[in-house]
């Protein structure tokens, strides 16, 4: 019976990672999809790759949701996690005060998400150059009001149909600014400068790294039925991408995916 005991508490002190990697390496204190993980009265949502050993570091994308939803549908969301679930990245996803952000200067939430990210950090292995931040909508200006003020050790923002007023001054950046809006948007209107100027949705940044003109790389397609037209600034503080589509109000397929892939380096695929 002693050695039963030995045996099973040798295996139970080894056992993978892989084994809780379900909910948290943490273990006793499982939350994953649904089940949300606590910080302080608040929570947050993950959903962990596909595959993932429970050991080897992760790349995290922190994802703020849209108007009227909470973290659980990102973690479950085709055009969300099924992106980050098959490029090894860790999918982070918080709750938003009556399923909604403040996204005005100096709001809570952006002490809230720092503080998912700290303890983010304690329950799993992650590679912290490979942060990246994104939101929809409402979490699209929750995802600029983050990195405008907490995001200097950002990676990435991809930011998808929602901004911040282009006249706002930002304490902080992240490395490159990523942006796709459509034209047609009547949600979060297309944000359209002075003479119809259709470059305008990221001025705030591209006066915030110092660019200089845009450079056309013309038009490309994820999937057949949307086409984008991208903009790039190589600035001397930072970079922007700008993805401009005819379209409404809504996360394009492929999107999120194809940033990640060049965030990282991978060939793009779809989904």
């Amino acid at each position: 019976m002693k050695y039963l005991i030995l045996l099973f508490a040798f295996f139970t002190l080894h056992a993978p990672l892989a084994a809780v990697a379900q909910g948290s390496v943490l273990g006793a204190d499982v939350c994953h999809l649904n089940t949300a993980c606590a910080v302080g009265d608040r929570t947050y949502h993950v959903k962990e790759p596909d595959g993932w050993d429970g050991i080897t570091p992760l790349p995290v994308m922190l994802h703020f949701h849209g108007w009227a939803r909470t973290g659980a549908l990102p973690v479950q969301h085709d055009r969300i996690s099924g992106h980050t679930r098959r490029r090894g990245v860790l999918l982070i996803a918080p709750n938003g005060i009556a399923q909604t952000w403040n996204f005005r200067s100096g709001s809570r939430d952006v002490a809230f998400a720092d503080a998912v990210l700290e303890d983010v950090l304690r329950r799993y292995p992650v590679i912290r150059e490979q942060v990246f931040v994104s939101g929809y909508s409402f979490g699209s200006a929750m995802a600029w009001r983050y990195v405008c003020e907490s995001g200097d050790d950002i990676a990435a923002v991809f930011a998808v149909s929602g901004t911040l007023r282009q006249s706002e001054t930002c304490a902080q950046a992240p490395r490159r600014v990523r942006h796709v809006h459509g034209l047609d948007d009547t949600v979060m209107d297309f944000p359209m400068g002075p003479g119809g100027d259709v470059l305008h949705p990221v001025r705030l940044w591209r006066d915030k790294f110092d660019c200089g003109e845009a450079e056309d790389l013309g038009a490309y397609n994820i999937v057949s039925w949307l086409e984008f037209n991208r903009f790039e600034w190589d600035c001397a503080g930072g970079d922007v991408v700008f993805d401009l589509h005819d379209g409404g109000h809504f996360i394009p397929h492929g999107w999120l995916g194809r940033m990640l892939d060049e965030e990282l380096g991978r060939s793009p695929t779809y989904p």
